[in-house]
């Protein structure tokens, strides 16, 4: 980080902090980086929930102030854009509450109305929340199944975080889930095929 100009100051036994520095050198990126962060960023304005969407926003700003004036001005004007003509469902959930719970490694629960009409009550251990062409899903271990499932998110009604903590499972869980996915797929694939 010196070698990049940052000021470090630090005493043994107290530690090292890092003091903010004017002349830090602006962020380098090759253009087809930059462009490939300018349609993520876009994305996100565009599939994510009112929070994600603004921090999208609000990053591209913050890129645009830290690169260089041909960068900057390449950012502003970038040939990539984003656009989704049907939109998944609004969420009936604040999906920032959501994703924090599954940052915190903490069960939810909520009602959820399946594509039938029924109504259940869930608990679930948050693994992913995965955005699709058509709706936004949370991915999740399901207390009533004692399976994984998928949550469509505009179905959930009245969620709340519980106490209960599944840390440090997520990441496993994650996995098992998205390789069962896989198997299921290729499964299906291999018959279509036959």
């Amino acid at each position: 980080m010196r070698g990049l100009g940052a000021v470090i100051d630090g005493e043994a036994g107290f530690g090292f902090t890092l003091i903010e520095d004017a002349t830090l050198p602006p962020l380098g990126f090759t253009d087809d980086e930059l462009e490939a962060l300018v349609l993520g960023l876009r994305e996100v304005q565009v599939i994510g929930d009112p929070a994600l969407s603004g921090a999208a926003g609000t990053a591209l700003r913050k890129l645009q102030g830290r690169l260089p004036q041909r960068q900057s001005h390449r950012l502003s004007h970038a040939v990539l854009a984003a656009t989704r003509f049907n939109r998944p469902p609004e969420p009936s959930i604040d999906v920032a509450t959501l994703r924090q719970a599954t940052w915190d490694e903490r069960a939810v629960e909520f009602f959820y109305t399946d594509a039938k009409g029924d109504a259940t009550h869930r608990r679930v251990n948050p693994l992913s929340i995965v955005y699709l062409d058509h709706s936004n899903v949370l991915l999740g271990w399901c207390h009533l199944r004692q399976d994984f499932r998928v949550f469509r998110l505009d179905r959930l009604q009245d969620m709340s975080v519980t106490e209960q903590s599944f840390r440090p499972n997520r990441v496993p869980l994650l996995r098992e889930a998205l390789e069962r996915i896989r198997a299921e797929r290729a499964a299906q694939e291999r018959e279509a095929n036959v």
